[in-house]
C-alpha cells in the first residue's frame, strides 16, 4: 500500500516598493513641471537649497507616476487633502489612481517611494548635533528612552535618528504626520529588524511593515507600509 501524502505549497506574496534617491537640483526643465500653487510655494523659499529639494521631490514624483499611470508628467495634479480632517495640509496624493507615493528630503538627499495598492511613508534624516537628549523626550516612548539612555554616548546620535526616521515614515504612511504623538509609538531598537512593538492612542493602525533604507553615511532613512505582506524594496540611486 503506497503512502500518499498531500503536499501543500505556501506562496508568499510580497509587496513591491520602488525607492528612488536623488541629489537636490534646480533645473529649468524641472521647474517647468510645477503647477501654479507649487510655483508659488517654490518662490517663497528663501534659500536655494530649499528650492532645489522641493523641486527635485516634485520632479521625481511626477516622472515616476507618469511611468506607472501613462499620464504626461505635466498633467499630473496632486491633492494635499488630509484624510483625517479634510484640511489642505496632508501629504501629496494622486487622486483617481491606486498608487501611493511618499517624499522626503534632508541635507543633500531627496527620496521618493512608490507602491500600488498600499499606503506608504518614507523619511530621511541627516544626522546632526542637535540636542537629541531633549528631543528624545518628545520622540521616544518610555521603554525606548530607557534603551536610549543605556547606550554609549557615541552611539546615541545614530540611534536617535534611526528611531526618528522610522517613526516619521509610519506617521506619513497613516497620514497623521506630526499631529500624532510619536511617544505613543514603540519600535524595535536600532540595530535590530525594524518593527512596531506597540502603539497606543487614537492614531494607532495595524498592520505596519517597516524597512530601513540605505541613504549613505551620516543619514538615517526608513520606509513604512500599511500591509501585512513582506516587503520587496528596490532602491535606485539617483543621477
Amino acid at each position: 500500500m503506497s503512502d500518499k501524502r498531500t503536499r501543500h505549497r505556501i506562496i508568499v506574496v510580497e509587496t513591491p516598493i520602488e525607492v528612488q534617491w536623488s541629489a537636490p537640483a534646480d533645473e529649468p526643465h524641472m521647474r517647468d513641471l510645477l503647477h501654479a500653487a507649487e510655483r508659488t510655494r517654490y518662490d517663497r523659499f528663501l534659500r536655494p537649497e530649499d528650492k532645489a529639494r522641493f523641486v527635485t521631490g516634485r520632479f521625481l514624483a511626477r516622472t515616476a507616476l507618469a511611468a506607472r499611470t501613462g499620464l504626461s508628467p505635466d498633467a499630473i495634479a496632486f491633492t494635499t487633502e488630509c484624510p483625517h480632517c479634510g484640511a489642505d495640509h496632508g501629504k501629496p496624493r494622486l487622486p483617481g489612481h491606486d498608487v501611493d507615493f511618499s517624499l522626503s528630503h534632508s541635507g543633500d538627499r531627496v527620496v521618493l517611494a512608490v507602491a500600488e495598492g498600499v499606503r506608504i511613508g518614507v523619511d530621511v534624516e541627516r544626522e546632526s548635533d542637535r540636542d537629541i537628549d531633549r528631543l528624545a523626550e518628545m520622540v521616544l516612548a518610555a521603554p525606548e528612552r530607557e534603551d536610549f539612555a543605556a547606550l554609549p554616548l557615541e552611539e546615541r546620535r545614530r540611534a536617535f535618528h534611526v528611531y526618528w526616521s522610522r517613526k516619521e515614515a509610519v506617521l506619513k504612511a497613516t497620514g497623521h504626520g506630526l499631529a500624532a504623538p510619536m511617544t505613543d509609538l514603540r519600535l524595535s531598537a536600532p540595530g535590530t529588524a525594524p518593527e512596531v512593538l506597540s502603539w497606543e492612542g487614537d492614531a494607532a493602525v495595524a498592520p505596519v511593515r517597516l524597512a530601513d533604507l540605505t541613504p549613505g553615511a551620516g543619514y538615517a532613512a526608513a520606509l513604512a507600509v500599511l500591509t501585512a505582506a513582506p516587503l520587496k524594496v528596490t532602491e535606485n540611486p539617483g543621477p
